[in-house]
Formats: C-alpha cells, sequence, structure tokens
C-alpha cells in the first residue's frame, strides 16, 4: 500500500501517481472532497454483517477501505476540514484516479458526491437553509440560487447559472473527469448537484451531463431542472 498523504503547512502532500490522461489543473481544494471520497469507499467495502476478528483482519488486507492506511487519512482530512487546510489539486487527482480503477467506481464516486454535497451544504446557515426550503418559491428560489452559486464556486471550482427553468453548473477541470472509463467520474459531480438542490432547493429532477472533458469537450456542464418536487 502506498503511503498516503498528511496535513503539512496548509495542504497535503503527493501520495499517489499522477496519469497524463487529460491536462486537468487547478487550485487546491478543499478537504470535505478528498474526505467523501475516502468515507464513500469506506462505507462501501464495510461488511454489511458483524465478521469474524480474523476474516476482518483479512478483509483490511484485501479492500482498500478498510486499510489501516485509509482510516488514518479519513482522520487526517477531518483534521484538515476542522482547520481549514486545503488539499493540493494533483493529490485528490490521483486520489480519484485510483479509485476510478475499481470496479464499482461508477457506485463509489456516486456515493462520494452525496456525501460532499451534504457536507458542503451543511456550511450555509440552518436559517439560510431552512428559508431556502420552506418559504414561497418567490422568495425561496433567490435565496436558494445564492447560496448554490456561492457552494459551486467554493466547492466544486465552478459557475452556476439559471436559464429559465433550468441551472447549468460549469466545472472547467473537475477533479475526476478521467478517474474512471465512460466519464463515470463525472458522476461525483453529478451526484453531487442533484444532493445540493435537493438539500437547498427541495429539487429532485434529473440532471443531464450536456458537456464532458471525457468526451472532448472543452469543459463539463451538467443541466438541471429548477423546480421543487
Amino acid at each position: 500500500m502506498q503511503r498516503m498523504p498528511h496535513p503539512t503547512d496548509g495542504t497535503v502532500t503527493r501520495a499517489f501517481p499522477v496519469t497524463d490522461a487529460l491536462a486537468l489543473t487547478g487550485g487546491p481544494l478543499d478537504a470535505r472532497l478528498p474526505l467523501a471520497l475516502l468515507e464513500a469507499v469506506k462505507a462501501i467495502d464495510t461488511p454489511a454483517a458483524e465478521l469474524d476478528a480474523d476474516f476482518v483482519h483479512e478483509l483490511r488486507n484485501k479492500r482498500l477501505g478498510l486499510s489501516e492506511t485509509v482510516l488514518q487519512q479519513i482522520r487526517r482530512y477531518n483534521d484538515a476540514v476542522r482547520t481549514g487546510q486545503r488539499v493540493s489539486f494533483d493529490d485528490v487527482l490521483a486520489l480519484a484516479r485510483l479509485i476510478g480503477r475499481r470496479p464499482d467506481a461508477d457506485l463509489a464516486f456516486r456515493e462520494a458526491g452525496r456525501r460532499w454535497a451534504r457536507a458542503f451544504v451543511e456550511t450555509v446557515s440552518g436559517p439560510r437553509r431552512g428559508a431556502a426550503r420552506t418559504l414561497p418559491a418567490l422568495l425561496a428560489r433567490p435565496i436558494a440560487l445564492g447560496a448554490l452559486r456561492r457552494l459551486a464556486r467554493r466547492f466544486m471550482e465552478g459557475t452556476l447559472v439559471r436559464q429559465g427553468s433550468t441551472l447549468l453548473l460549469d466545472v472547467a477541470s473537475p477533479v475526476s473527469a478521467d478517474a474512471a472509463p465512460r466519464g463515470a467520474g463525472c458522476g461525483l459531480y453529478e451526484a453531487a448537484f442533484r444532493e445540493a438542490l435537493l438539500a437547498l432547493a427541495d429539487a429532485d429532477g434529473a440532471v443531464d451531463h450536456v458537456m464532458c472533458r471525457a468526451r472532448g469537450d472543452s469543459r463539463c456542464q451538467w443541466r438541471a431542472e429548477w423546480r421543487r418536487r
């Protein structure tokens, strides 16, 4: 097992080899993203039933999400979230590509996306979240849209614009764009976008991946319906 990164001088150092599949670049990322990736893998790899201690030890050697290295790194990323440390883009890129080699990569990225969104939505104040979900639409939509735009910019390195009855999320360099075959890594952002819409706008419609770096486009874009359930 390769040594995983740990926080130092405000960032997390490199752990995994970076491939040159796409020219993905960016500044340091909020630690909630790699934390969500590792927590998703841990949840998927954790057996549903209680197992014999010897078998658990065997699983820890075979399953990435149960390895002591990953558990230590989860603790370090939790510390990084609490202290506001950010993680280098290349480190998160390499982690995403490592997860992308799993046969269940699509499941892992989508689970991570939901966890990531729930974590960054929690940074919005409780009263604002409540107002965005419960006030009449005429009042709630501007509140929800403002919050979603700030979250997209701060946590997803993207921009969010309203186009009539739809919202368009634009991300120039998604860190998981080339992580898995057939663009499965982009499920991370799709799931996060949908979960954030549900949490802040009570919207639960389809999210369409209309542009994709993995398909040769210059950026990734996702379009979602902008209406309450």
